[in-house]
């Protein structure tokens, strides 16, 4: 009976996963042939693929009674002018008074900049660019912190798909800040994230 149920919830895990990837790539799609019937710029020469290469990530560390630790690295590809696909793995180290837990994990995003400088539409001197965000992140928990007994397992595994959005100010000429809202679209029950999830990242 216990290595059904443990088949059943690989199933629907999996399951949920194959919608979230779907999901994603059909916005991306979508957004693709969007660009490409409207963009001014669609016929100019794509550049080369070292040039539409790009990192980032976050990285987050606070210490005191809670300490917590983020590491999420990125790279990150540009399929059109406005369009962009990335990913990377997610490591956590997270302890409140003697309670400590590590989650660890991987995501994969899509982005979509609306605007690429605000000054454009409002002069008042800011130039920053707007962006959509679409992302599907697996994260590998620890059960005897986020569960009550008896344990299914030492570890298990969340699926969660965020949308949002946010501005991106640039630092250089491949070099961008950004800063984003992003809102679960589904309820995990395990409160990992914030609604909204307040994001700052960094993009070379």
């Amino acid at each position: 009976m216990k290595r059904l149920k443990n088949n059943i919830g690989k199933i629907e895990y999996f399951g949920s996963l194959r919608i979230a990837l779907r999901t994603c790539v059909s916005i991306m799609l979508l957004l693709s042939v969007f660009y490409s019937s409207f963009s001014q710029n669609a016929r100019q020469e794509v550049p080369p693929l070292r040039e539409r290469i790009f990192f980032g990530g976050s990285f987050g560390l606070q210490f005191g009674t809670l300490t917590n630790i983020q590491v999420a690295p990125v790279v990150g590809l540009w399929v059109l002018p406005r369009l962009s696909v990335a990913g990377g793995p997610n490591f956590t180290y997270y302890k409140y008074y003697d309670d400590e837990t590590t989650m660890y994990g991987g995501k994969f995003y899509t982005q979509f900049v609306l605007l690429q400088d605000l000054n454009n539409v409002i002069p008042v001197g800011l130039h920053m660019g707007i962006f959509l965000h679409l992302e599907d992140e697996i994260l590998n928990l620890e059960s005897a912190y986020w569960q009550t007994p008896p344990y299914s397992s030492e570890r298990f595994t969340v699926n969660t798909l965020l949308f949002g959005g946010g501005l991106s100010q640039q630092l250089g000429r491949r070099s961008f800040m950004n800063i984003m809202v992003l809102w679960a679209l589904q309820d995990s029950g395990y409160a990992i994230y914030d609604n909204p999830e307040i994001r700052l990242s960094f993009n070379f």
